[in-house]
């Protein structure tokens, strides 16, 4: 199966859009710690990421990047110490198989989509690293363009 084929065609542009901007560009992305890859999905006037840190309870979330660019920095240290781990297997294709991304609703120029990731990656000297949590982000569009206002992420996901 090829993990990195958007499920939504291109008929139903927005899903689409969306689905590029939040899974694609997020994994190329990060895989190549490269920011300039991801970073035109932001918009950047009043945008906020809350991190969840595991909990249901929006009592013990935090407002961790108050800016796109908190969360830019925060996003290339994560990408860079992906970078120096020793994976046993393509970083790119273990995120795809990780991440899915289906529950997207549009309403007019608003979107939720929430995003999923439950799965291991191989480590090169026999272990795994466990990608389990979801995260749910807010979208607008602006001229014709989806972009990111904010998220919560970090949510504790059962699995599938």
């Amino acid at each position: 199966m090829q993990h990195d084929t958007n499920p939504f065609a291109a008929d139903d542009a927005d899903r689409h859009a969306i689905w590029e901007m939040l899974v694609r560009k997020d994994i190329d992305g990060f895989a190549a710690a490269d920011w300039a890859i991801f970073s035109g999905g932001f918009k950047h006037d009043g945008f906020a990421g809350l991190d969840a840190k595991g909990s249901l309870d929006p009592a013990d979330w935090a407002l961790r990047f108050p800016t796109v660019e908190a969360y830019r920095d925060a996003w290339l240290a994560d990408a860079r110490r992906a970078r120096e781990t020793a994976y046993a297997e393509p970083l790119r294709d273990a995120l795809f198989r990780a991440t899915d991304m289906r529950d997207i609703r549009v309403a007019g120029d608003t979107a939720t989509a929430r995003k999923t990731f439950d799965d291991a990656i191989a480590l090169a000297d026999g272990g795994s690293q466990r990608l389990n949590w979801q995260s749910v982000f807010f979208c607008t569009k602006e001229a014709g363009a989806w972009k990111i206002t904010g998220f919560v992420g970090f949510l504790p996901f059962a699995g599938k």
